[in-house]
């Protein structure tokens, strides 16, 4: 394929190709689904750092495997089941290999006042639970929760009326607590 020029080969004829050899086939399937299995990648493993190895994973098995396809599917379905697969396994394999620590008990003597990683972990917990939140909730919850806005005060900057910014706070709060559940047990 040359460069500016559409391929207009359709997905399984591209399998097709890379499987007799044509290199610019399988370059050509890459470029085409790439974004949206990379998005299937970030969304199941969670984190860019995760996604990116099972996404490598996956598109070496695809390139491997390539003559396995049957086009009882399409490609397209083909590939994110590859790619889901990976992902799965990635994560299977880091909850495998998570540690436990050496002590099992907390000691006040042993405790170092200085290191703050709990908060630090607290407040990263906290940042990927508002990320789960609509943007509107999200923006009520910051201004009020957080920067200790007046409902009035959030109301005239979000541009809302204040039981707007009451309503999607409440419901915020509600998404929040349900999400941040796990940090009761460790309190």
């Amino acid at each position: 394929m040359t460069r500016g020029i559409i391929d207009q080969r359709t997905d399984a004829e591209l399998i097709r190709a890379h499987v007799g050899g044509d290199a610019a086939a399988f370059r050509e399937l890459y470029e085409r689904h790439r974004n949206r299995l990379w998005a299937i990648a970030v969304r199941t493993t969670g984190n860019h750092d995760d996604a990116a190895d099972a996404l490598q994973d996956a598109w070496i098995s695809i390139h491997r495997t390539a003559q396995s396809y049957r086009a009882d599917a399409s490609v397209a379905s083909w590939l994110h089941k590859i790619v889901l697969n990976s992902c799965l396994d990635r994560l299977r394999r880091v909850r495998y290999h998570e540690t436990l620590p050496l002590i099992e008990f907390e000691s006040a003597h042993l405790a170092d006042e200085t290191d703050h990683t709990a908060d630090v972990d607290v407040s990263l917990s906290i940042g990927r639970a508002l990320d789960v939140l609509p943007i509107d909730q999200r923006e009520a919850v910051i201004l009020v929760d957080l920067h200790d806005y007046s409902v009035k005060d959030a109301a005239a900057i979000l541009g809302v009326a204040c039981g707007t910014v009451k309503s999607r706070c409440s419901r915020g709060r509600r998404k929040l607590a349900m999400v941040l559940e796990y940090l009761r047990d460790e309190c």
